[in-house]
Formats: C-alpha cells, sequence, structure tokens
C-alpha cells in the first residue's frame, strides 16, 4: 500500500508507531433466528451469565483503578453498571426471547434497536448521544454471549482506528500497551481527550477518512501535537517519529530537574501552584513535585466508589490522610459533586432528569439534603485538626447558596468543638466560580468567601451554551473567547480588591500553552493535575510578568479566537 497521510485534530500530544487495529462503529450484525420452546430456558439463561460476566469485568476495571482514573473513568463505568441493571433493557431482552421465541443474540439486537428509536426521537443533544452507552453496553454483553472479550482489547504496539472511544476504554487499551489512538469522530476537549493527556496517550480525533483508508495490519505513525496520521510511512517518516519520541523523553528529563526549582517568572514573582487530586496517590505525587498544597480534592469518589452514602468517620478518615500527606501544605476539600454526568451507586444523584447539566448537582444537591451536608461538613472541620484545610463550593450561582453553606460550617465547628475534637481554630471557605450568574453577582457575595477558584470546564460550557462532549460544537467550545476572558478579568479584578486569593482550577489551568494568557489576566494562582505541573512550572518560568501584564488590554482587545491565538503566539516563551 502507498503512503498516504491522514489530517485529524491533535488532541493528546506523543508520537506513536505501530499496527494499526480497526474497530468499524457498532453495529450488531445479527441475523434473525427463532428457538424451540425448549430452548426458551437456555436462552434466557445464556443472556443472564452475559450480564453477570459483563458485570464482573467491570468490577475487575473499577477495581484496577486508582487516582484521576477511579474519578475519570469511574462516572463511566458507574453509568454502565446502571443501564446494565436497567430493567426496561433486561425485561425486554427476556421477553423477546420468552414470547418472540428469538435468540439471544437477535433479541439483543431488537432490544438495542427499541432504545435506540427512542433515543433518535430526544430533542436534547446531550440525552441524544447516550446511545453511544447503550452501545458499549450492549456490545459487552454480546461478547460475553460468545465468551470472548469485548472490542475494546487491545495488543501491546497496537494503534486503535475507530469512530469514537470512551473514558473507560481509554483507561483498558493504555494498560494493554495500546500505543495511541484514532478516531473519526470527537473531540479534542472531551472527556477521552483530558483523560489521554492526563495518561500520556497520543490521540488523533476528526480523522474522518480513517476508517475508509485503514485497513487491520497497516503500520501507522501518528503525531499527537499536530494531528496526523501517516498511513505505511516512509523512512522520511519514521526518522521524524523516532526524533519526536527522542526529543519527548530529553523533554521530560528537563522537567524533571525542575522538581525543585520554584515557580517563579524572570521578573522573580512566585506564582502559586496547587494540586488537583481525588487519591493518596495524586497527594503523593503532588507533595513530590513540590506543589504549593492540594488546591481541589475531589470528595464524589467517596460517594461513586461505595453502595450507600459514606458515614462521618469515613470521609473524616479520608480526608485526614489526605492532610497528613502533605505535611502541613494547605488541603482544599471540595464538597460533595455529583449530579449531571456523574453517576453514583448511592441514588443521591437524580436519575433521569430532562437537562442534567443544568440540574440538581453540586451546592444545589448538598443544600437539598442538608443532613449530608452536614456531616461532609463535621467531617472535614474534624480533618482541620491534623493540618490546614479549605473548604470549596462547587456550582454556587449566587449569594444565597453562598450564606447558607457558611451558617452550616458555622454551625458545624460549633458543635465539632463542643465534642471535644481538636480543630482549627478558622477554616477559610471558597466559591467555585464556574456558574456565569455567580461571576456576574460576585460583588453581593464576595464578603462571604475567603478564596475563589474558577472552574473553567463548566464556565465556558454555561457561559457560550455549547456543551463539550457533543463533536458538532467542538469549534465552539473553547476558552479562547473574548467573553471569557473579559469574565475572568473582571473575577480576578473583583477578588484583588477585596484581597481573596483567586485561582483557575479548570483544564486550562494544566495546560502550559494557556499559562502566558492566565498570568497577563491578574491570575497568580493556578490548580492543576499532578501530571501537567511540571510543564506549567517550566512556562512561568518562561514568562516575564511585568511584559505580559503591560500587553493584558491587547490580548482584551482580541475579537474572536483568531486574535487570542495571535497573542498567544507572540508571547509564549520560545
Amino acid at each position: 500500500m502507498p503512503r498516504h497521510v491522514l489530517s485529524g485534530n491533535a488532541a493528546a500530544r506523543g508520537s506513536a508507531l505501530g499496527r494499526a487495529r480497526v474497530r468499524l462503529p457498532h453495529v450488531l450484525n445479527v441475523e434473525e433466528a427463532r428457538i424451540a420452546p425448549e430452548d426458551v430456558e437456555t436462552e434466557l439463561q445464556r443472556i443472564h451469565d452475559a450480564v453477570d460476566t459483563v458485570r464482573a469485568e467491570m468490577h475487575i476495571l473499577r477495581e484496577r483503578l486508582h487516582g484521576a482514573l477511579a474519578h475519570e473513568v469511574g462516572e463511566f463505568l458507574d453509568l454502565h453498571a446502571l443501564l446494565l441493571d436497567d430493567p426496561e433493557l433486561l425485561q425486554g431482552i427476556d421477553a423477546l426471547i420468552r414470547t418472540g421465541r428469538y435468540s439471544a443474540d437477535y433479541a439483543l439486537r431488537l432490544q438495542r434497536d427499541r432504545i435506540a428509536a427512542v433515543f433518535d426521537g430526544i430533542d436534547d443533544a446531550y440525552l441524544r448521544s447516550r446511545i453511544d452507552d447503550i452501545d458499549q453496553v450492549i456490545g459487552r454483553l454480546h461478547a460475553a454471549l460468545h465468551r470472548r472479550e469485548a472490542d475494546l482489547q487491545g495488543v501491546a504496539g497496537e494503534i486503535l482506528v475507530t469512530d469514537n472511544i470512551s473514558p473507560a476504554e481509554l483507561a483498558q487499551l493504555q494498560v494493554q500497551g495500546v500505543m495511541g489512538v484514532v478516531t473519526a469522530n470527537g473531540s479534542a476537549l472531551s472527556h477521552s481527550a483530558i483523560l489521554a493527556r492526563s495518561l500520556h496517550l497520543p490521540l488523533v480525533v476528526g480523522a474522518a477518512a480513517a476508517l475508509q483508508k485503514v485497513n487491520d495490519g497497516d503500520v501507522l505513525v501518528i503525531d499527537g501535537s499536530s494531528g496526523l496520521v501517516v498511513l505505511e510511512p516512509n523512512a522520511a517518516d519514521l526518522r521524524e517519529h523516532h526524533a519526536r519520541t527522542s526529543n519527548a523523553r530529553r523533554e521530560q528529563r528537563q522537567l524533571n530537574r525542575l522538581r525543585r526549582e520554584p515557580s517563579r517568572t524572570l521578573d522573580g514573582v512566585d506564582i502559586k501552584l496547587w494540586a488537583n487530586a481525588e487519591s493518596r496517590e495524586d497527594v503523593a505525587e503532588a507533595h513530590a513535585l513540590g506543589s504549593a498544597g492540594v488546591g481541589l480534592y475531589r470528595t464524589e469518589y467517596l460517594f461513586i466508589n461505595n453502595n450507600e452514602i459514606p458515614d462521618e468517620d469515613t470521609q473524616f478518615r479520608a480526608y485526614r490522610d489526605v492532610v497528613l500527606g502533605m505535611t502541613g501544605r494547605t488541603v482544599t476539600i471540595r464538597t460533595l459533586d455529583v449530579g449531571a454526568d456523574k453517576a453514583d451507586n448511592t441514588g443521591l444523584a437524580l436519575r433521569n432528569e430532562p437537562n442534567p447539566a443544568l440540574g440538581l448537582r453540586g451546592v444545589r444537591l448538598s443544600l437539598s439534603r442538608p443532613g449530608l451536608m452536614h456531616t461532609q461538613l463535621r467531617a472535614i472541620v474534624r480533618a482541620s485538626g491534623y493540618g490546614p484545610v479549605r473548604i470549596l463550593v462547587p456550582m454556587i450561582s449566587g449569594a444565597e447558596e453562598m450564606f447558607a453553606v457558611r451558617d452550616m460550617l458555622r454551625a458545624a465547628m460549633h458543635e465539632v468543638a463542643r465534642d471535644g475534637s481538636e480543630m482549627a481554630e478558622k477554616i477559610p471557605l471558597g466559591a467555585m466560580i464556574e456558574v456565569p450568574s455567580a461571576a456576574l453577582s460576585l460583588p453581593m457575595f464576595i464578603g462571604a468567601c475567603d478564596f475563589l477558584s474558577i472552574g473553567t470546564n463548566d464556565l465556558v460550557q454555561y457561559l457560550l451554551a455549547a456543551d463539550r462532549n457533543n463533536d458538532a460544537l467542538g469549534d465552539l467550545y473553547t476558552p479562547l473567547h473574548p467573553a471569557l476572558l473579559r469574565l475572568l478579568r473582571d473575577v480576578v479584578r473583583i477578588a484583588n480588591r477585596r484581597g481573596r486569593p483567586v485561582a483557575v482550577c479548570g483544564e486550562i489551568a494544566g495546560d502550559a500553552m494557556f499559562t502566558p494568557m492566565l498570568l497577563a489576566l491578574g491570575l497568580s494562582e493556578l490548580s492543576l493535575h499532578p501530571a501537567t505541573l511540571l510543564e506549567v512550572r517550566r512556562a512561568i518560568r518562561g514568562c516575564d510578568l511585568a511584559s505580559l501584564r503591560a500587553h493584558a488590554p491587547a490580548l482584551l482587545r482580541a475579537r474572536d479566537r483568531a486574535g487570542i491565538e495571535r497573542w498567544l503566539a507572540a508571547h509564549t516563551p520560545a
């Protein structure tokens, strides 16, 4: 086969060389098959055994996950587990086998098509897209029926070429030694792309021609930085790939030298780098990399990973261990943030919300269950006796919520003190600014805040009315939008005037490409995944803060994404 170059979108940096493994879009090509009456019970047992097999597979995968993977992938595994237990799916299959006398395979296909027809009629694009989750569960069941591994099994040295990929699949493939992934669809800002960057797994998305041009066994070179895919590379392509991998190894060695270096600009200003964490492993890595502390500790994994709501002592021990792990550096604990696409096994997150991204989630859910919030606050207050702790409240939309949480914290501290437990005299309380109304009404409630953290992932989504997981909106969902920059500038100004520390904790904080822009807008604190901390530290050490701030007016005058990109290109350290 002659050399061919395919173009896609860069989603996760890195260069990979390997044999192609092509997975076509999921279609159950199952012919209609009827069974004899005496075979009905056998077919029912087959499908029930398949369900048990898939449930066990997902449990094993979850047990292998830790750190960021436990959080990111766990959300999708939990959703798939809920679908697997959905009576509509299982009872429908049973009925087709009993009354229609269909084989288990064909009944599975018919039930999938029934559900797909319902999803096709849903107006909401987010809910309509969940058919992908149905297909992934159906695919696992079909594989289990024939006692073979599900399609997402990979082989070391392969590059997967597929239409799209879920975070759960990415995690499993990376463990199996797959070198990289090319998708015909997908967005560079999706959950899968974010996870791929954390895993350092090269990913190219939106390579529309890949499924038509690439065959199993073809040799591919993919460049996750440029978005190019080379089919049957020549000698020059191989040399370029080897040069990229050599440069990457050299760059990593250089980054490792920064582990003990300060996050200080060229003109001598220290920038505080916090770490996002949800596990002991993340905390240990953050400590080793010299982070200022934990800027965002996600507590929802305690709820997502359990079948019942964790009690106060369970939560206290988890928070205490994080505090001890940071050996005196501040730990910022975010209160429960389930809802939207974060499924849990405790029944807290509402099922079948018409618009989950705008539903009962974050602080809204906590305030609707005051006993739940009170228990969590008591656990955090008790943990504060072991080291400095801050509390961060997600999804604040206005003053009333912040004042309500402030009152609940005061009550929890009073109770813990009365019980005689050791605790801090003061526990700073902060608000996550991720809802536009919170940013616009900030002057009305900043007096109730000791610090702020800007969650840009949701802020961009809500500000631009663009779902980051909707492929069709990939060009619209971007932090490089003039409206976002102005909103960030305004939040920082208000915080500075009131003497309140403010950090960015969204995805852009961990992307070194955006570091000059954030510094220019007045930010001096960033909270990011430990995996990207050294890259951002290097970017900071190459920036002249005074110069960036002097050129901030030009950045804010940019009228579109192209103008912002030109500013970044002109002010990115060499």
